[in-house]
């Protein structure tokens, strides 16, 4: 089986790549098995039926209709941490440009006439006026303790930074890579009134839009800076400008722009550059590439935000891949089906995630034509949205 895949955006050709060879074709149909993209909009993009799975290289999937795709069967694949590092270099040189300002002596620097001979004593002389602070000793705190956040909070700490996390939800992968000597706390309260930077690392999801807002502002020490590299939507633009223009906030370094924070002088906004990396770009078109290839050739899920891990041993010739709403009696549908027809299963996996859940059953050999009376049979079943079957080509990864 050939699959055909259709890009969107710049992919890295270092990505690309993995789909070389005979088993593959790139944005040679309109009737694709898979789509890779950045950052278009599916929203505003007609989604074919042929479309199986979605990989999006990088983390945040806002700008895909993940709702519609589950209803539809189609899986949505993100890359999350595969463009942490970079992000968390911005952060860092983000919390530099905050403490020092270099950007804005930079500036003055570039308006000082290039035939004064006394140049250097005009410099001397006004280099006060871009005085700064040092990080050591000053405290952050991280709100978020994913592969961003963590990687922050680790390299923060070692600049001699004070630095306390706060993630209800932290995983314990993500647990052991973060360092002793960051400080847990206990409540998003706690993190706000102490800190002297504060740098958001969450996704945004309906309960966390707004999360920095008036209420959460009113905690905050006088003159604390506030990063936001994850999401413009958990900020509160209104917010902050009433903060900084009361004197609670000193200032707000984001990369997402709004029209409302461009002209604002304690606003430095960034034109979205925390993946912005030649690196990055690589590292997340690789990942997203192999979880397409592995989900499409075995049926396994890896990294999905709308279904559930699954990952089984391939070792019958021919896979069943269910995809169905999670309600009672699902599984006992399928192999009553199998056992009608004769068949004998080798192996079977059942996960379920929210109203759906996704189904690998691993089958002793069978004719083609009672394949596909036993796909047709269950495929009519009310509860059932989309069923694949894939033979076993011994593919190594």
């Amino acid at each position: 089986m050939v699959f055909q895949i259709k890009t969107y955006n710049a992919i890295a050709k270092e990505g690309l790549q993995k789909f070389d060879g005979p088993d593959y074709q790139i944005d040679q149909t309109e009737e694709p098995d898979a789509l890779l993209i950045r950052s278009q909009n599916l929203h505003e993009t007609f989604i074919p039926n042929s479309v199986l799975a979605i990989g999006r290289a990088g983390a945040g999937v806002n700008n895909i209709p993940v709702e519609e795709c589950t209803e539809n069967g189609v899986v949505v694949f993100n890359t999350p941490g595969a463009n942490a590092n970079a992000v968390k270099e911005l952060v860092l040189a983000s919390l530099f440009m905050a403490a020092r300002p270099i950007l804005q002596g930079a500036a003055w620097t570039k308006t000082l006439p290039t035939n004064d001979p006394a140049v250097e004593k005009t410099v001397e002389a006004e280099k006060k006026r871009f005085a700064g602070t040092e990080l050591q000793d000053k405290k952050l705190g991280v709100i978020g303790l994913g592969a961003i956040g963590a990687m922050v909070a680790n390299d923060a700490y070692r600049l001699g930074m004070d630095v306390v996390g706060y993630d209800p939800y932290v995983s314990v992968d993500t647990a052991w890579t973060i360092s002793s000597r960051v400080k847990r706390a206990l409540t998003l309260e706690e993190v706000l009134a102490t800190c002297d930077y504060l740098t958001i690392h969450i996704p945004l999801m309906p309960q966390t839009k707004h999360l920095i807002n008036s209420e959460k502002l009113a905690l905050v020490k006088e003159g604390t800076v506030l990063l936001n590299f994850a999401r413009g939507g958990l900020v509160d633009n209104e917010a902050v400008l009433k903060s900084l223009n009361a004197g609670g906030l000193k200032q707000y370094i984001v990369d997402f722009a709004a029209p409302e924070l461009l002209a604002e002088e304690k606003v430095l906004v960034l034109p979205h550059l925390g993946a912005s990396t030649e690196e990055a770009e690589v590292n997340c078109a690789k990942m997203a590439a192999r979880t397409l290839k592995y989900y499409l050739e075995t049926g396994n899920i890896k990294r999905s935000v709308n279904f559930p891990t699954v990952d089984m041993k391939f070792q019958a010739p021919i896979r069943l891949a269910l995809i169905h709403r999670n309600v009672p009696s699902m599984v006992g549908t399928m192999t009553i089906e199998l056992a009608n027809h004769n068949i004998n299963i080798v192996d079977m996996i059942n996960r379920s995630k929210g109203n759906h859940a996704y189904t690998l059953i691993d089958i002793e050999d069978t004719s083609k034509e009672q394949l596909e009376k036993i796909v047709a049979k269950l495929t009519s079943v009310e509860d059932i949205i989309h069923v694949r079957t894939i033979e076993n080509q011994a593919v190594h990864f």
